[in-house]
């Protein structure tokens, strides 16, 4: 009974370390509105649930304690590689909420986002918070948690981690999304080239015309109401991008 519950502990705790760094940036549950008890707590009950499907996967308890802690070291290093790469796939609506923001005239309109625990700007923070309520509300956080199983296929537990790759991918994931992010901003620096474009003109067809007291209400009300026609767009085509980056993730 000593050696099965030793066994146990080991595999458990194995289980534990790379699912609880997963918890310390995956989006939604790594916000500064849960709290570390509950954080725990749902890393703790996923780990006794993934327990008897993952614990075959996992290496045999070795004898010496220097070998046990590489182990250990290795799978807090996996979790936090795979909470980065959701991390920064999710950065790219950031990217999109900030040019926008910017377009808007928003830029000094800041607030506390609580799924960075930061200050952001006013349209960034929104689409953050839309963004997380529904990928709830659409079970897409069940990808991010079966990319977290499937690691355990790409990066087995006690195999030497191939660094080179990690850090390739995580470059490559980091520019994919400000790529992307640029992408759902375009409409907004679209509208902002033709506006201050226009702006311009009229200045120079009427110079005795205050154009920036003109200008500044005229840029918030169409930009309020582009953001409201294209929230819909960018929602959906961020979520697909998102989906897409956690399922070639996940069986890569």
């Amino acid at each position: 009974m000593s050696e099965l519950f030793n066994l146990n502990l080991y595999t458990y705790s194995l289980l534990f370390l790379r699912i609880g760094a997963v918890f310390m940036f995956m989006p939604g549950f790594s916000a500064s509105y849960i709290n570390m008890q509950t954080r725990l707590v749902l890393a703790l009950s996923l780990t006794l649930v993934l327990h008897p499907l993952l614990s075959p996967t996992l290496p045999a308890a070795p004898d010496n304690f220097a070998a046990e802690l590489v182990y250990m070291l290795n799978e807090v290093a996996v979790g936090l590689f795979l909470g980065m790469v959701m991390q920064m796939l999710f950065f790219a609506l950031n990217f999109a909420g900030s040019i926008a923001s910017q377009s808007i005239g928003f830029a000094n309109a800041q607030l506390f986002d609580p799924a960075f625990q930061g200050q952001s700007m006013l349209i960034e923070s929104f689409l953050s918070i839309l963004a997380l309520t529904l990928i709830f509300i659409g079970d897409i956080h069940h990808l991010m948690l079966d990319a977290l199983v499937n690691s355990y296929q790409i990066f087995p537990a006690g195999q030497v981690l191939p660094w080179g790759d990690m850090a390739a991918h995580l470059t490559t994931t980091l520019s994919r999304s400000f790529d992307f992010g640029f992408k759902l901003g375009a409409p907004f620096i679209a509208f902002t080239i033709i506006f201050y474009s226009c702006m311009g003109l009229i200045s120079r067809l009427m110079p005795q015309l205050n154009i920036f007291f003109l200008s500044l209400p005229i840029q918030i009300y169409l930009g309020l109401g582009l953001l409201f026609l294209t929230i819909p767009v960018i929602i959906t085509v961020f979520f697909r991008y998102y989906g897409e980056g956690l399922y070639l993730f996940g069986e890569n």
